[in-house]
């Protein structure tokens, strides 16, 4: 179960945003509007929400989530593939030391998002993307080793994290889609299937009990339904433009 969640406001910078999305340019004032509905998505989950004003020079601050793994047993703070994202992780790193007293860092040449890391448990999956390289995922899961945790790495061809194609809702489900929908490494779990036309919604994220997913996928919505979960819907459009979801808007802990 979590009890909070740190979130940055988007900045005016967003439209300048990392994408290969071909969506458009982002809207700032829908964005913040978006924001402020995914801030109390989070509460309706009972979390306490920490609040980061947003920071210009990072057009792309808003997605929280890549900056930091937040563990039970210690934060690791991540080194961004994207260059332009690197001085991301300074601000993250003061306020994640005011909630962990055991602070670990992934150190270059490593790169490590934590949109490429799932948590199921004590187990970890990485992600080998763009983003995320195999020398930082090494270093990663020695970190877990140390606080008796572990990690395997998957190797990704098509999307741009890990969560962006699979989210685990607990109790041995996945939400999964494209490549990762035959991954072996999944065999055992049960499998909510997104199809292609919905893929943006598999990027969904399970908070106490509740699962929250994008507005606007209604085959996603009811098959999650169809498990016993509780979905609550937020719209992030502005946000999909910038190849951002639903898991990259907070650190949740």
């Amino acid at each position: 179960m979590f009890s909070k969640a740190i979130v940055r406001k988007p900045g005016k910078s967003i439209v300048d945003g990392l994408t290969s999305a071909n969506l458009g340019v982002p809207d700032y004032n829908k964005a913040i509007k978006q924001h402020q509905s995914y801030i109390n998505a989070l509460t309706e989950c009972g979390l306490e929400i920490i609040i980061l004003e947003a920071d210009e020079y990072y057009p792309d601050s808003t997605f929280v989530e890549d900056t930091a793994l937040l563990t039970p047993r210690c934060a690791i703070i991540m080194n961004p593939g994207a260059p332009s994202r690197k001085g991301e992780i300074v601000v993250i790193k003061n306020v994640v030391s005011h909630f962990y007293a055991n602070i670990e860092q992934i150190n270059a040449p490593g790169t490590v998002e934590a949109g490429d890391i799932m948590m199921v448990g004590n187990h970890f999956y990485i992600g080998i993307s763009e983003r995320t390289n195999a020398e930082g995922a090494n270093q990663l899961i020695n970190i877990l080793a140390k606080y008796n945790m572990n990690g395997s790495i998957i190797t990704l061809e098509k999307v741009l994290h890990l969560k962006t194609g699979v989210a685990y809702l607990e109790d041995n489900c996945l939400v999964v889609t494209g490549e990762l929908s035959t991954c072996p490494e999944f065999n055992n779990f049960i499998k909510i299937e997104v199809p292609e036309e919905e893929s943006y919604a598999a990027n969904c994220i399970w908070v106490n009990d509740k699962v929250i997913i994008p507005a606007g996928y209604p085959i996603t919505k009811r098959k999650i339904e169809s498990r016993g979960y509780s979905v609550i819907e937020t719209d992030v459009s502005e946000f999909q433009k910038v190849d951002g979801g639903l898991s990259c808007l907070s650190l949740r802990f």
